[in-house]
């Protein structure tokens, strides 16, 4: 089973910074007339007054508002007393993606851990377990039994690298030792517990969630995301089932079974099937690299309908082998 980081426990000790997409207000103190509401652009500027476009990127609020008040010093018999107040965070986001009530992109003010920013999110959909978690939280977690969040397969991705989090532990046990502080840009998935699918990774021609209305063959699901690459080592095809922080992982000689020398596999649903290109010697180092294929393809499925608010969609790389 793999441990948190103890790090992750800790709140972010650097102070807020400014970034694109920010809003501002920005006034001369005992001058009402100067009150004026800023963006900062996508250069990290803002423009106010008689100002040029200012570089604000990377400053803390206090750090702006004195920069503002040096630059307008030009412009004035005296240094002028500025006040500054970050009205919308725009530059710092958390995703969270899949079956939540209120699935979206939330601005990350200020330490935030994951139990509260899934509060934001109106918690997972259908998750009986989160009920009283969600009362403590001061919210409601109607949902609906059609799109109930899978915990098992639930995950963070940070910098596109999988955090170790157990949603299982958190929610149904109430293991605070799972409750990481977030930072910005990080993805929070939950896939539904309800879908009829496997998931086929790797060496295929279409890396992706194969649907079926009943349990399907290994065989079934391979074919489904197009068949193997002609590289694939077909010897060593791994089925991965149960939590993503303690995977149970088997391994099938797969190319008997396309030669007809061993009997095809009943898969369930939510199995991950994963084709390598070259055989692995550690099942251990194996197993993760099959979670961590998931937990980024499913980042891309999830995450290929959501865009920032600049129309930017999300991107993250998934490797089919090492």
């Amino acid at each position: 089973m793999e441990t948190i980081d103890p790090a992750l426990l800790i709140p972010p000790s650097e102070p807020f910074t400014i970034g694109p997409g920010d809003k501002l207000a920005i006034e001369i103190v005992a001058n009402p007339a100067t009150r004026a509401e800023a963006t900062v652009g996508p250069d990290g500027k803002v423009y106010y007054n008689v100002l040029p476009g200012l570089d604000v990127w990377g400053l803390t609020p206090i750090q702006a508002r004195d920069r503002i008040a040096q630059e307008l010093e030009k412009f004035m018999r005296q240094k002028p007393s500025v006040a500054l107040t970050v009205r919308q965070v725009e530059s710092k986001r958390v995703w969270f993606l899949g079956r939540f009530n209120n699935p979206g992109i939330y601005p990350l003010t200020g330490p935030t851990t994951l139990l509260e920013a899934m509060a934001e999110a109106g918690g997972p959909s259908s998750s009986s377990p989160f009920a009283s978690l969600a009362g403590a939280l001061g919210i409601s977690a109607p949902g609906k039994a059609a799109d109930a969040a899978d915990l098992n397969h639930g995950f963070v991705i940070r910098q596109g690298r999988r955090l170790p989090v157990s949603f299982e532990r958190l929610l149904r046990e109430g293991d605070l030792s799972q409750n990481i502080y977030l930072m910005p840009d990080d993805f929070v998935c939950l896939p539904s517990a309800e879908a009829q699918e496997v998931y086929v990774l790797g060496a295929v021609a279409q890396p992706q969630s194969v649907s079926f209305s009943g349990g399907p063959t290994l065989a079934q699901a391979i074919a489904g995301a197009g068949g193997t690459v002609p590289d694939a080592y077909l010897s060593h095809v791994a089925i991965v089932r149960g939590s993503l922080s303690a995977p149970q992982i088997a391994i099938v000689d797969y190319r008997a079974i396309v030669h007809g020398k061993a009997l095809d596999v009943q898969l369930e649903p939510r199995d991950i099937v994963y084709i390598p290109l070259t055989p692995y010697h550690t099942l251990e180092r194996y197993a993760n690299l099959i979670v961590d294929t998931f937990a980024r393809t499913m980042g891309v499925n999830e995450g290929a309908h959501a865009v920032t608010s600049h129309g930017v969609p999300v991107g993250i790389n998934v490797p089919i082998g090492p």
